[in-house]
């Protein structure tokens, strides 16, 4: 993009613009070929709605398109929260709040997690249908605002979907076949939030699981509240498997007035069964889950990565071990004996002339400890780019 159009998008002025746009009518277009970024795009992300409005009234299709990164300049309004350039921009086609970016995320998506209630509000005001949206991983919009517990936003998409009697959206499961309700659910949970942490969690999502429910006392409203996710659990189940004291009855009684059950009252399937299937649907619960999350689980982590991890621990343990073969414990000679003492020479260990059976095992067991790394390290480097030269080094060790 050329330096003075960015610096006059970046300020928001209008008059460069047109200034610019009198020394070369054809700098827009030019711009559009030169950069994956155009000026909406800076404009967008500053603010500055009577720029945008200027430039999209001279070009249009820049509103749709993307910057190197995927995110069209309706994505950065939203996400930063410029509702004024929000509605300039639908005005150009209201489809744009449905525009997906990176893991098929839209505006909408990007607002609701970020907690951008009015610029959510705008949107579903142009676009209702766009709350129908799911990412790669099948969350929608109302999805994404309870896992980042953004409540304005929550509260704005229920009542939304509610007036539109689209209450079929809160049946919607994310990949681990999570409805909204089993979300709220697990986030009552005790954990940290850089927005709502000085209050307790409890009483929030006591609020969203209420609003979520309604005034259902038949469970009329259209929410499944026995939905049952991938682990085999309902909403119910969560709150049973992993209490977290603070506000749990109060959960309870709302749930169980608007009919909601458990696996257990139906077919007595074992607490620790459950507990387990719900381990992993959200890792990091209780302490004691800690320990479950941080194992290797086959099909949660990825061959890479793991080998990455396996390369790093490999060559901690051979530094580790080549180290104390350099300085063995107890230090090394610094000079020859002398005949009145024993027997030994510069740089020979001294543990290993006043103890030579200890010193032997302990270097057998060392080297065995040095040699396996550098097994490891040749097995997971099979096929790498420049194997030849770290199989040298280690000869080389």
């Amino acid at each position: 993009m050329d330096r003075k159009l960015f610096e006059a998008a970046q300020a928001g002025n209008v008059q460069s613009l047109h200034q610019l746009l009198g020394e070369n009518p054809l700098i827009l277009h030019i711009s559009a070929l030169t950069s994956a970024g155009n000026p909406v795009h800076v404009a967008s992300a500053y603010g500055h709605v009577d720029f945008v409005k200027e430039i999209i009234n001279l070009r249009p299709d820049m509103a749709q398109e993307v910057n190197r990164d995927g995110f069209s300049p309706t994505h950065m309004a939203s996400s930063i929260g410029h509702t004024e350039v929000v509605r300039e921009l639908l005005k150009v086609d209201r489809k744009l709040c449905q525009l997906q970016g990176p893991e098929a995320k839209t505006p909408l998506h990007c607002a609701a997690i970020k907690g951008r209630s009015h610029a959510v509000a705008e949107m579903l005001s142009a676009c209702p249908e766009c709350v129908e949206d799911v990412t790669i991983q099948h969350d929608t919009a109302l999805h994404l605002a309870i896992k980042n517990s953004q409540y304005g936003v929550i509260a704005i998409i229920v009542d939304w979907i509610r007036e539109m009697k689209k209450e079929d959206i809160f049946n919607m499961r994310d990949e681990q076949g999570n409805t909204v309700l089993h979300l709220a659910t697990l986030k009552k949970q005790p954990q940290a939030s850089p927005i709502l942490y000085l209050i307790p969690y409890s009483i929030i999502f006591n609020q969203v699981i209420e609003l979520l429910l309604g005034h259902q006392a038949n469970a009329s409203q259209g929410l499944e509240v026995n939905a049952i996710n991938h682990s085999g659990v309902t909403a119910f189940d969560l709150l049973l498997i992993s209490p977290s004291e603070a506000g749990d009855r109060e959960i309870e009684e709302i749930l169980r007035s608007a009919g909601a059950t458990g696996m257990r009252d139906d077919n007595q399937t074992s607490v620790d069964n459950l507990a387990v299937s719900s381990a992993e649907t959200n890792p990091l619960r209780t302490k004691n889950d800690m320990t479950e999350f941080f194992k290797f689980k086959k099909g949660r982590d990825s061959p890479g990565e793991t080998r990455s991890s396996l390369l790093v621990v490999a060559a901690l343990v051979a530094t580790t071990t080549f180290q104390f073969c350099v300085n063995p414990p107890g230090g090394t000679w610094q000079d020859n004996s002398t005949p009145s003492s024993k027997a030994h020479i510069a740089g020979e260990s001294i543990w290993g002339s006043t103890n030579t059976i200890a010193f032997c095992l302990y270097m057998f067991f060392n080297s065995l400890g040095f040699k396996l790394p550098l097994q490891m390290i040749n097995i997971l480097t099979t096929k790498f780019p420049l194997q030849f030269e770290l199989l040298g080094n280690e000869f080389h060790l």
